[in-house]
């Protein structure tokens, strides 16, 4: 497909393929006097509207779910969480979306004139890339690097090309807010040469939703980017921590791969590079386990660290908040076993993540030399989980950040973009920001002047 500007009253459709998931926002361009519009745009500028938004979930774990929701309630009725048989994988999801478009917003598909696609792993690609045959190709060499997400990517791609021959598809990726990163800080200390040639060096992840939060924050702060330091904190299924120095990446905890750094649902994060040849003869061999990835092969090392490690491999359960209740109620005295394999278990897997987070929070401060605007959490569980924050905050007390315990408790009923919940008057700002990747692809093409008429 080849690149061309598309009328101004064409929509932006952006896609965000997890690994078990496909979320999709639906924009319109220059919608000046839409309150959704300002609402959700933390910017000076009106940039777009908001339509509606879906998401499909449990792709690989059968049967998947379906939410649409039309941004304007009065517009239509709202779907939640309908069980959906017929979609098996994301190009089945994708095509279960474009169904409901028509049909339950009167949307024709041929409205669409741009799809942006979140792609974690870009490589050398440093700006977003319309996608062709050499960028398709580009991006699927790419995928054993980023094997939960490169591929269910690249299947959606498929899908849209095939459905949507008038629109751009647009990839954008995680790695290029983290170009900025020094050499010395990007580089493993290993022989260059090798490096260079196989590529193989720290690129940094979760680069939509850092460059949301820093815009974001910055405008709370009345700051502007260029001027903003930050510890950000993107915790989820998958999570991650950025420095961000004077609106740049100065360093994050995800590396050559999303493997490295923070544990999360299913991912191990930082191991002893030589463990899983010591859990596992198999290191080496191919997995056969259609699960391990979407449309790429992984090694069962890859997936037995990306697939079947993190708090899921130390509880049993994916879902954070569910250990966090269990660790309550075994606090409690609720609970049996207090064993590492019984009810002791939910808060080995709590504590064991809240050390590493705040492990990252101590060195980041180092980095940026104190200069710290705030500490930031995002993502679901650093939105969600109130518990975590506190015990994060706890940590970085000696740092200087306070935690005012009635905001933060409060603050999942909030629906503002950033929200404080540091103690007032403490010297160090804590912040809760909720980070919109989808809509941070669609500002960046919206404002992209070659991309239309």
């Amino acid at each position: 497909m080849s690149e061309y500007a598309a009328p101004r009253d064409g929509l932006i459709l952006a896609v965000n393929a997890g690994s078990s998931s496909l979320k999709i926002s639906l924009y319109r361009r220059d919608g000046h006097n839409s309150r959704s519009a300002r609402q959700q745009q933390p910017s000076t500028d009106d940039a777009l509207e908001l339509l509606l938004t879906s998401n499909t979930a449990n792709i690989s774990a059968p049967p998947a779910t379906f939410s649409f929701e039309l941004a304007a309630h009065t517009a239509g009725r709202e779907l939640k969480k309908e069980p959906v048989k017929s979609v098996k994988d994301h190009t089945s999801a994708f095509a279960h979306f474009l169904d409901y478009l028509k049909r339950e917003a009167s949307i024709d598909r041929e409205q669409i004139v741009h799809v942006c696609h979140r792609v974690v792993h870009g490589g050398d690609y440093f700006e977003p890339v319309v996608i062709n045959e050499e960028s398709f190709h580009h991006i699927e060499k790419l995928s054993d690097l980023a094997p939960l997400h490169n591929g269910a990517a690249l299947s959606v791609m498929k899908a849209c090309i095939a459905a949507l021959p008038h629109a751009n598809s647009i990839a954008y990726f995680d790695t290029s807010f983290h170009r900025p990163i020094p050499l010395h800080i990007a580089s493993y200390a290993i022989r260059q040469d090798i490096a260079k040639k196989r590529g193989l060096r720290k690129y940094g992840f979760h680069g939509l939703s850092y460059a949301y939060i820093l815009r974001a924050v910055a405008q709370h702060l009345h700051k502007d980017p260029s001027t903003t330091n930050l510890i950000v904190l993107h915790l989820g299924s998958g999570a991650s921590a950025c420095a961000i120095r004077a609106g740049q990446s100065l360093d994050t905890s995800m590396g050559l791969t999303p493997l490295n750094g923070l544990p999360g649902a299913t991912r191990s994060g930082a191991v002893d590079p030589s463990l899983v040849f010591h859990y596992t003869n198999r290191a080496g061999r191919i997995s056969h386990s259609r699960a391990a990835a979407v449309d790429v092969h992984v090694t069962e090392a890859e997936d037995i660290l990306n697939r079947r490690a993190g708090w899921a491999a130390l509880t049993g359960t994916a879902d954070f908040a569910e250990i966090v209740r269990r660790m309550r109620a075994a606090e409690a005295g609720e609970g049996g076993d207090g064993g590492w394999e019984g009810e002791a278990r939910w808060g080995l897997a709590f504590r064991l993540f809240a050390d590493r987070v705040a492990g990252y929070v101590g060195s980041y401060f180092v980095k940026l030399g104190g200069d710290v605007d705030a500490l930031v959490f995002a993502g679901g569980i650093g939105e969600k989980s109130a518990e975590l924050r506190c015990a994060v905050a706890a940590q970085a007390a000696c740092l200087g950040f306070a935690l005012d315990a009635a905001a933060n408790a409060a603050a999942g009923t909030s629906r503002a973009v950033v929200t404080d919940i540091g103690e007032r008057g403490a010297g160090r700002r804590i912040l809760i920001c909720r980070t919109d990747e989808q809509l941070e692809m669609a500002k960046e093409c919206a404002l992209s002047d070659k991309l239309w008429q």
